[in-house]
């Protein structure tokens, strides 16, 4: 059996093993992952937080020396999509459905806790400094390493684009780096498709409850979580039968555009000044507490905060990873033509500054109605934080159209969110083909449905973030090692150029 069909083997075979135990025991799945994921923060959780910051420190190193100018691509290419397509599309599939999710809920459970260690108004200010935290340049940068890493061995190199292209091609006629290689894949694979299968969970999740919210249900049942899921596979299987092309990219800005039409509606129709006060006061204090944050490890603290610490910010930095591998691949595979300082710029300042106005609006209400409201937002986040934007949304005019529109992006964020996992899967296990089977990217899009009928079994949303950790561990020391191999390729290319150059 060649290496890639071995990959291939390994990878259904086990993913399609979790599908099954996830579903018999779902308890007993949730339990050891909670104990691997528990234990892996306890010992290694200061080891996530310096790597995601080396990668920060990665990228803008890169793109403001020399080796800024090298274009992903021969020298004379070109970028194939605008900026704002691009920009859209990598901000799809990096996010996505996770800011609709978190919109209200996120800074209003971190308010609830440091309101028990300050006073309400620094309560409210360190609950939005937390959110960008785990949000803003440490989360791009660790995609934009992979990413970067990638592109420049597929495009400059002819490596495959997938995870061991960049170590056999740093490495060349190194039989260990074959089989690291190989292994890196195996645990690409696997770390994609749990956590793309949480995100299919999540997605479901924020749905059902904006659904149940137009029909004025009294809840959502499992009936609906099932229905809904069974209509998203129905509308991404046939997508995987078929070449989107520019498809995808008009679905990423629909999408996109639904997102900032409804930021925008919220701080026009909503307490217009307190919003944009609180957006510019966590845009300053994250520009001074960026840095320090992403060593900041709450050792000195209580067992309440510090357990508050693995349960998000160390969940998120592994969280980013798992996607990693993904999201890498994909924004890889739209950057050619594009310069490692562009794409650097563009990968960590736009989203970054879209989710810091994002949850500066959504949390800002939020926090408003915490600070001088009924306090009523707070109570629903900690019981159903699925549904708490919806229930932001009912304060404001029209809010059948607006939850509408909510339950549209999140359906749209999921569906091309599995089609370009399912593909990226698809050409994983194929060896790092072009153009995958389209038989085989629906296999995967159906082991991605199963993996999210296991997430939602699972019993709720902090259950779902322990089983993604869980799948994104290993490779937390296998994208470090591709810092390595870039820095190794860059230095080749130069001493390449060098040689090259006229005595």
């Amino acid at each position: 059996m060649t290496g890639s069909r071995l990959l291939l083997g390994l990878s259904l075979v086990l993913i399609l093993a979790v599908c099954v135990w996830g579903t018999v025991d779902t308890e007993g799945l949730v339990a050891i992952a909670s104990e691997i994921v528990n234990q892996f923060f306890e010992s290694r959780g200061w080891f996530v937080m310096l790597s995601a910051s080396a990668m920060l420190a990665f990228c803008l190193i890169l793109a403001f020396s020399p080796y800024g100018t090298i274009r992903l691509g021969k020298d004379d290419d070109r970028p194939e999509f605008s900026t704002p397509s691009w920009i859209a599309m990598l901000f799809s599939a990096g996010m996505g459905v996770g800011l609709l999710f978190w919109a209200v809920a996120e800074p209003m459970l971190h308010f609830s806790i440091a309101s028990q260690y300050a006073p309400l108004p620094t309560a409210a200010y360190e609950a939005l400094v937390a959110t960008n935290i785990n949000w803003g340049v440490h989360a791009w940068a660790i995609y934009g390493t992979t990413a970067l890493v990638i592109a420049y061995f597929a495009y400059r190199r002819g490596a495959a684009m997938m995870v061991s292209g960049p170590i056999t091609a740093a490495f060349p006629d190194q039989k260990w780096a074959v089989y690291v290689g190989w292994v890196s894949d195996f645990l690409a694979i696997v770390a994609i498709a749990i956590g793309v299968g949480g995100s299919i969970a999540m997605g479901v999740f924020q749905v059902a409850d904006g659904i149940d919210v137009l029909i004025g249900g009294s809840g959502v049942t499992t009936f609906m979580l099932g229905l809904i899921l069974v209509a998203m596979v129905a509308c991404y299987v046939p997508a995987l039968l078929v070449d989107l092309g520019t498809g995808m990219s008009r679905l990423s800005n629909m999408a996109m555009a639904i997102t900032i039409a409804l930021a925008i509606y919220v701080i026009v129709l909503g307490p217009t000044q307190y919003l944009m006060n609180s957006v510019v006061n966590s845009f300053g204090e994250y520009l001074v507490r960026v840095i320090p944050s992403g060593f900041q490890t709450f050792t000195f603290y209580d067992d309440a905060v510090g357990q508050w610490f693995k349960d998000w910010t160390l969940t998120y930095m592994v969280w980013w990873i798992a996607w990693g591998p993904f999201v890498g691949v994909f924004i890889a595979q739209i950057s050619k033509g594009r310069t490692i300082r562009e794409f650097v710029i563009g990968v960590l300042l736009a989203p970054t500054i879209f989710s810091i106005f994002w949850f500066g609006t959504f949390g800002g209400i939020g926090l408003f109605d915490a600070l001088r409201g009924d306090g009523s937002l707070l109570q629903i986040a900690q019981s159903d934080p699925e549904r708490v934007t919806f229930e932001l949304l009912d304060r404001l005019p029209f809010p059948k159209f607006t939850t509408t529109l909510t339950v549209l992006a999140g359906f749209l964020f999921i569906v091309t969110s599995v089609v370009s996992a399912a593909v990226v899967l698809a050409t994983f296990a194929m060896g790092g083909v072009s153009e995958p089977k389209p038989g085989l990217k629906v296999v995967w899009g159906l082991l991605l449905g199963g993996l999210g009928v296991v997430m939602i079994l699972s019993g709720g949303i902090d259950a779902v973030k322990k089983l993604i950790a869980l799948g994104a561990l290993p490779f937390v020391f296998i994208i470090v090692f591709l810092m390595v191999c870039l820095i190794r390729g860059l230095r080749d290319e130069e001493v390449g150029n060098a040689r090259r150059q006229p005595s």
